[in-house]
């Protein structure tokens, strides 16, 4: 991941709340073909439809029925009924060894009040479908006021369902400690870099900051005995990977590489090629606006790809 000036990102982390220009880019006519590149669709049809085409090349999927400003119990067992439809028919297509789900709390209520239990209630089903239908349930991380929540969630899951897995963010100061928690047998750990607008009191800042920590602790999910997915764009951080893997003894199918759906596509198809596991991170759904920025705040690669589409070259 290339990095974005803290000024640029925090303002573009704060367009991705704005519902006034959500509605405004929704009527622009070239905005549909804009996010189709990070966004394989709206409907389950479109999603299973992206994971046979990644399937077809070696790749395989976690899937984010997208939606997180959830303010309603309503809203969140809505959220709830679509990742059982969704896992539903990643069964009756026979995709249920190519992908897996990715599942926000605050989408299944975990913000409202008593929304902890709610939530865990909304999870424990998923997971529970899941495991009926023969993949698993990774819990996505967000921003830090929720990270002791998740890993509370993720512990009480894991009583019945060992194998849901966690999302560790590099740049906070706590995650080394939290790799060392979460490093144990069986455990599926995804390590990003981190994809929020954080305080310097609680996340590193600069671009060589995250990567020295994100190296540090993909050293720590390796060295232990769980499934370290270790999810970059990044070459830099590839590399230092491979030969962290090298080092420790990892030998290929002990860990997996993750990436998003739609960014750098060609990379995806040559590390499978060359024997990598490679997951890519598939989201889906009509609450695309939020995910959509972000992807833009994350790189600069992606804001000029944007700015291109608007303006016609």
């Amino acid at each position: 991941m290339s990095w974005v000036d803290p000024w640029l990102r925090g303002s573009l982390l704060a367009l991705s709340r704005s519902e006034s220009f959500k509605r405004l880019a929704v009527r622009l006519p070239m905005t549909a073909s804009v996010v189709a590149r990070f966004v394989p669709g709206e409907t389950v049809a479109d999603c299973l439809a992206a994971v046979r085409s990644l399937a077809s090349e070696g790749l395989t999927a976690t899937i984010d029925y997208l939606g997180e400003d959830t303010t309603t119990p309503e809203q969140a067992a809505a959220i709830r009924d679509g990742y059982l439809e969704l896992i539903t028919e990643l069964s009756a297509a026979g995709l249920c060894e190519m992908a897996e789900v990715s599942v926000k709390l605050t989408a299944l209520g975990v913000g409202l009040p008593e929304g902890r239990e709610l939530a865990l209630g909304h999870a424990r089903e998923i997971c529970a479908a899941a495991t009926d239908a023969g993949t698993t349930v990774t819990l996505d991380a967000e921003d830090h006021t929720t990270t002791d929540t998740t890993i509370g969630i993720l512990a009480e899951l894991r009583r019945e369902f060992p194998e849901t897995g966690a999302v560790l963010q590099a740049y906070l100061h706590r995650t080394p400690a939290d790799c060392e928690l979460l490093s144990g047998a069986g455990s599926r750990v995804r390590l990003c870099k981190g994809a929020y607008a954080e305080p310097d009191e609680v996340a590193h800042q600069t671009r060589e900051e995250v990567s020295a920590a994100y190296v540090a602790c993909s050293r720590i999910l390796l060295a232990g005995d769980g499934y370290p997915m270790l999810a970059t764009h990044d070459p830099e951080m590839i590399a230092a990977v491979d030969e962290l893997a090298r080092q420790l003894g990892r030998a290929p199918g002990t860990y997996e590489l993750q990436m998003l759906y739609g960014i750098r596509s060609d990379e995806q198809r040559r590390l499978a090629a060359s024997g990598e596991r490679v997951r890519v991170y598939v989201p889906f759904g009509t609450d695309w606006w939020g995910y959509f920025i972000r992807r833009l705040a994350e790189r600069p690669a992606n804001l000029a790809f944007f700015a291109r589409a608007l303006f016609g070259r």
